[in-house]
């Protein structure tokens, strides 16, 4: 079963991280959970290595950017993270590998972190570390391009949310991810598919009653899914391209998280997984990939 007792919040000491950490808060105080914030301090540069100076002067080179990087690290979101358990880690080497391992070590329940989208362009990328992490970590990942945003803490609410899923084995997953947090929110569930869209092309025959088979069929499967999840929510089958159908229908809901599953599947049906970086981009509000 699911579980909130360890959050992770991986930090830079930007401003990005301030509103991951009132969703970390948010999550935090619901559950009682710990959190960690974790600083990653990266290799020093290639021209710290280079440098034509003795070895001591290089060690405390070394030294007083750990011992800067430690207070930084002491200082940063006190305030945000006054009323809930905070843990401290700095650790040093490659930041999206230490963060995966530093999760699957400490068996942590949640990974939340901004995407580190830079200016107006920012619903089109996703930073690499955040990338990385999504791609690798074996744990449930708290993202979206807009928690730098976050509202304050006493406007952050989870009273909608929607599992977005394919209908390949390995929605099970997010599904029953989605329906443990909506039980425990007190919130309402809504499962959302997105079937192909089957418009024909211009002088071609297309019969309609195979978008009816297909919702039908979907709807099929939804309800297998539903009985070994557990879940009892309320289902959307709209057809079109997947991030767009989800990400309409998280706006016309007002949903208050999205969840997906992320990795790889084949078919038709898959393309959600496959699109996962998508989604995350254009969310209108957080996106817990599972």
């Amino acid at each position: 079963m699911p579980a909130m007792s360890k959050i992770l919040l991986p930090v830079d000491f930007s401003g990005r991280c301030r509103g991951a950490a009132r969703y970390a808060e948010a999550l935090a105080r619901r559950f009682g959970s710990e959190v960690t914030v974790l600083h990653v301090l990266p290799p020093p540069h290639y021209e710290f290595s280079v440098l034509e100076v003795g070895g001591s002067v290089l060690n405390e080179l070394y030294a007083a950017r750990t011992r800067q990087a430690q207070s930084d690290l002491d200082a940063v979101l006190q305030e945000e993270l006054a009323g809930v358990r905070v843990n401290r880690v700095l650790l040093e080497g490659d930041p999206a590998r230490k963060i995966v391992e530093y999760a699957e070590k400490e068996q942590v329940d949640l990974i939340v972190m901004p995407t580190h989208g830079y200016g107006p362009f920012r619903r089109f990328i996703l930073g690499s570390v955040t990338a990385k992490v999504l791609h690798d970590a074996d744990r449930p990942v708290w993202t979206g391009v807009h928690l730098e945003e976050a509202p304050p803490l006493e406007r952050i609410t989870f009273r909608n949310v929607l599992v977005a899923v394919d209908l390949s084995p390995q929605a099970v997953e997010p599904l029953s991810w989605a329906a443990w947090l909506a039980s425990a929110c007190d919130a309402r569930l809504w499962i959302i598919h997105a079937t192909p869209s089957l418009e024909g092309r211009a002088g071609e025959y297309f019969d309609p009653d195979w978008r009816t088979h297909l919702a039908e069929q979907a709807r099929a499967e939804i309800a297998k899914l539903q009985e070994q999840a557990g879940s009892k929510a309320e289902v959307l089958i709209e057809d079109g391209d997947a991030p767009r159908v989800v990400c309409s229908v998280a706006k016309r809901l007002g949903a208050d998280v999205l969840v997906i599953g992320r990795g790889s599947a084949a078919g038709v049906f898959g393309r959600l997984r496959t699109n996962a970086y998508a989604i995350i981009r254009q969310s209108p509000c957080p996106v817990v990939s599972v």
